[in-house]
């Protein structure tokens, strides 16, 4: 009997792990609709569960735990630097015209995961006077297209803030390796020294 208990166990909790897309299809499935007719409703959790069953996705971080509190420093910090870059990048605008200095930085990457990487690039993206131009996914670095870029310091500042956000994003979905102890600035290039 422990046997059968086990072997019902084994099955029943990688199919629990399917729980949260089939919800997710089913409320799309209602809102598609935009009625809660039983029909609709037992259709749509019949086609919910076939979709699921038939196009099974992979674990997508694997023992990746998200984080809450984590997720809501997160978006408070995104929202604050979306309203202080904004302000930069029409200030510099105001300010220089179309002689605002930019620049393309290369930033290293501490994480090893393509959403996570991805993450990172959307994020870096939706802030004002910034936009990744290339994913080098090999080497794991961002290009980022950044203004305003007038000397050293502004690079190793740029650089910084990028790098910042990919820990950030790492640590709200619970993905620490890599990131728990970031230790010295990993193969920095040459652009980012400050000068004397």
């Amino acid at each position: 009997m422990t046997r059968s208990g086990n072997r019902r166990a084994d099955r029943v909790l990688p199919a629990l792990r399917h729980v949260p897309m089939i919800v997710w299809l089913w409320l799309l499935w209602i809102l598609l609709w935009g009625a809660t007719s039983a029909v609709i409703l037992v259709g749509g959790l019949l086609v919910a569960v076939g979709v699921v069953l038939s196009f099974p996705l992979p674990a997508v971080l694997p023992g990746a735990v998200p984080e809450p509190l984590r997720i809501g420093r997160l978006l408070i910090h995104v929202l604050t630097d979306l309203v202080k870059s904004g302000c930069t990048v029409a200030w510099q605008v105001v300010r220089h015209g179309r002689r605002v200095s930019c620049g393309i930085i290369e930033v290293p990457l501490r994480v090893d995961s393509d959403l996570l990487i991805a993450a990172v690039a959307e994020f870096t993206t939706m802030s004002p006077g910034s936009v990744v131009v290339e994913i080098d996914r090999r080497r794991k670095r961002l290009y980022v297209h950044a203004l305003p870029v007038r000397d050293r310091r502004d690079i190793a500042h740029r650089r910084a803030e990028v790098q910042a956000m990919e820990r950030r994003i790492a640590l709200a979905v619970g993905h620490r390796r890599g990131v728990e102890d970031p230790g010295p600035n990993p193969a920095r290039p040459d652009d980012a020294r400050d000068d004397p």
